[in-house]
């Protein structure tokens, strides 16, 4: 391997082959305090490295670079090459980069010439530089010149011309064809007999000597277009390697926008949450100090419109996002509902074959009590405020207040245990009555009393398990597996509508048609055969809400459909999936389902479309959407949050539960999850 050279050595090499340079002419015509043959020397040296093509785009590098210039700073080679000395005979003088460069003549002859890269690594600079210089090209031009051969005027030029349907100068001048005799082809008009022609190369003679001169420039000339094929293909490297970092750039600079698109949303969010408060203090305000409030059982809004950020505790902003950070165990089976009146506040989850929800506070993460009167699991839940909603297997629909739950000790005892069966007991005539926990009787029912605790009032009616619910203000809307939704009154708390999804299949409504039927399931529906098919088909009805008058259920038919709560009547269905519905929600201009036929879907409120499909590779049991994110429950041991705006996929998994999510509700950055392995999470979004 060759040691490293300096500049001085490549001056006292080089020196001796090349004659007195330009720049020696023009340097003689200044006066410098050193000496010029040195300056001479290292520029003439460095000149052909200043003129490749990537001394060039290094020397643009460094120029778009900040620099410090400080006294006596040290030069190298790029330095010389971003700040060349520039000397002549106009008003320019010469400025404190080019006196850094004279004054560093000894530095610079002891560096080390630094090694080539690429393609000067396998062609010298003085060699690139021949081979890129206009004169590269000379012996192909002579070499042609060569092979000219004199011939009689043969007016080729004119034929071209005419052949490309071009006026000659003759025509444009004239208007009509006048060649001169030079241009003329003579066609001889004898009729003599003709011989070959012989060939042109015949009467030319180049002889040895010239056509191994021609050899040899050939062989350059090869040479140098290998030389300018390796240069091009550096270019070209060199602007993929520019062109993939403006990729860089420009995907950085579109996840900004989707950045700033999302800050844009939620301070929309931010602004209706804002207006809903004020609304609301201005009510509290507005109220008389003396008027009777009944604080008993107290029916706020519905939380599942609230928007905006939510009330959190300062120490909230301090949680990494994406992270479960508080673990509830207490339950011993899958959770099957679970919902929390806001962040850090009260929490009631359900689990299977467990009659007593539990209700915690989240806080400071105990559990408060228990929730005592269903027959069966509960299956579905809603808490709002103070509030909660509770629906079964047995039927029945519960009304709590949660601030008269307490701990109560004595839960494992005999005496206020839940029986396993119902209660029987014999009436007047002698027949058996269902007696369960002492609420259902054979008569008519009474309405509970605040002694009879946390249990504010009862709601039957369904024959079968309640799946989903749905209550704001004084309404309420329950879905059973009996295949029925009921509308009912709290304040009364009487059933006030019943509507038959059978009776709307069997009955579709005239809109259905025009978002088409491609299972065929509105004219004739059938169960399947086994209840194997979907794990969860008892639940007939998997999701209810409403909105006004118009109310929104998913069942198990795979169907969506808007019902009008005054009349009781589908006015229109969506289809498309192909599993039952498990879980919806919707807002003012989409409905966002999952199935158990692995989709999620968001439908456009006005055209009745689907906007979006979104595919997992599990039946979806919970979802929950806002303007910017839709959060799921499908399959996984956390959360999967789908980005509305940048259509992203992620899954909270750290910390997460062990087996896979069954239910989920988050407020703001506030999540909560319920999974199969009968724990409860809290994360920080």
């Amino acid at each position: 391997m060759a040691s490293k050279r300096t500049a001085k050595d490549i001056g006292s090499s080089t020196r001796t082959q090349q004659g007195p340079s330009k720049l020696e002419v023009v340097q003689n015509m200044f006066s410098f305090n050193h000496k010029k043959t040195d300056s001479t020397r290292i520029l003439s040296d460095l000149a052909p490295t200043l003129m490749t093509p990537r001394s060039m785009n290094s020397m643009a590098d460094q120029l778009s670079r900040p620099r410090t210039i400080g006294p006596r700073s040290s030069l190298d080679f790029a330095t010389l090459g971003r700040a060349p000395l520039r000397f002549g005979l106009g008003s320019r003088r010469a400025t404190s980069g080019d006196l850094q460069v004279l004054e560093a003549t000894e530095e610079l002859l002891e560096a080390e010439v630094p090694e080539p890269e690429g393609v000067a690594s396998d062609v010298s600079l003085l060699r690139g530089f021949k081979a890129t210089i206009p004169s590269s090209d000379q012996g192909r031009a002579r070499r042609r010149q060569m092979r000219n051969v004199e011939t009689p005027k043969l007016g080729l030029k004119k034929l071209g011309l005419t052949a490309r349907g071009m006026l000659t100068e003759e025509e444009e001048h004239d208007n009509h064809s006048v060649g001169s005799e030079e241009d003329m082809v003579v066609i001889s008009s004898n009729h003599k007999k003709k011989r070959g022609r012989e060939s042109l190369s015949t009467a030319k003679r180049l002889g040895k000597e010239e056509l191994s001169r021609q050899v040899s420039e050939i062989l350059r000339d090869k040479e140098n277009l290998h030389v300018r094929r390796s240069l091009v293909r550096g270019e070209i490297d060199e602007i993929t390697h520019k062109i993939r970092a403006l990729d860089d750039v420009r995907q950085n600079l579109e996840q900004d926008l989707l950045r700033l698109q999302e800050d844009d949303l939620e301070l929309d969010d931010e602004l209706e949450g804002v207006k809903e408060r004020m609304r609301f203090e201005e009510a509290i305000s507005s109220q008389q100090p003396g008027s009777s409030v009944d604080k008993s059982i107290h029916l706020p809004a519905s939380s599942r419109r609230r928007k905006g950020p939510a009330f959190l505790p300062s120490e909230h902003s301090e949680l990494p996002p994406g992270v479960a950070f508080m673990t509830l165990e207490s339950h011993t089976t899958p959770i099957t509902a679970l919902d929390f009146s806001e962040p850090y506040g009260t929490l009631v989850s359900a689990s299977e074959e467990d009659a007593q929800p539990r209700v915690w506070d989240l806080l400071t993460g105990t559990e408060v009590g228990r929730l005592r009167g269903h027959i069966g699991a509960v299956k579905c839940l809603q808490v709002e405020d103070s509030v909660c909603l509770t629906g079964g297997e047995d039927g029945n629909v519960r009304l709590w207040d949660l601030r008269k739950v307490e701990d109560d000790e004595e839960w494992g005892t005999a005496r206020d245990r839940v029986p396993a069966i119902p209660e029987e007991d014999e009436n007047d005539d002698g027949e058996l009555v269902e007696k369960p926990n002492g609420i259902r009787y054979g008569g008519n029912t009474p309405e509970l009393k605040e002694t009879d605790g946390p249990c504010m009032r009862l709601l039957e009616g369904h024959s079968r398990a309640v799946t989903a619910l749905y209550f704001e203000d004084e309404c309420l809307v329950t879905g059973a597996a009996d295949k029925t939704l009921r509308q009912w009154d709290l304040t009364t708390g009487q059933c006030v509508m019943t509507m038959d999804i059978l009776w709307a299949i069997s009955h579709p409504a005239s809109s259905s048609a025009a978002y088409g039927d491609p299972y065929n399931m509105s004219s004739s529906f059938a169960a399947p055969a086994s209840s194997s098919t979907y794990d969860m088909y008892d639940d007939f009805v998997g999701g209810v809400q409403f909105w006004g008058y118009g109310l929104v259920s998913g069942s198990g038919d795979g169907a969506v459909r808007m019902w009008d709560m005054r009349t009781g009547q589908a006015h229109r269905t969506l289809l498309g999936h192909t599993g039952p519905i498990t879980c919806l929600q919707f807002d003012e201009m989409h409905i966002a389902t999952g199935s158990l036929d692995k989709t999620l879907r968001l439908w456009d409120l006005r055209t009745g479309g689907v906007i979006e499909t979104m595919h997992v590779d599990h039946p979806v049991t919970s979802l929950q959407f806002d303007t910017r994110k839709i959060v799921a429950a499908a399959g996984d041991n956390g959360a999967k949050i789908f980005n509305r705006t940048s259509s992203q996929q992620s899954v909270l998994l750290t910390n997460g539960h062990t087996k896979p999510v069954e239910r989920l509700r988050y407020m703001d950055k506030y999540l909560v999850t319920g999974g199969r392995d009968a724990t409860v999470k809290i994360w920080s979004l």
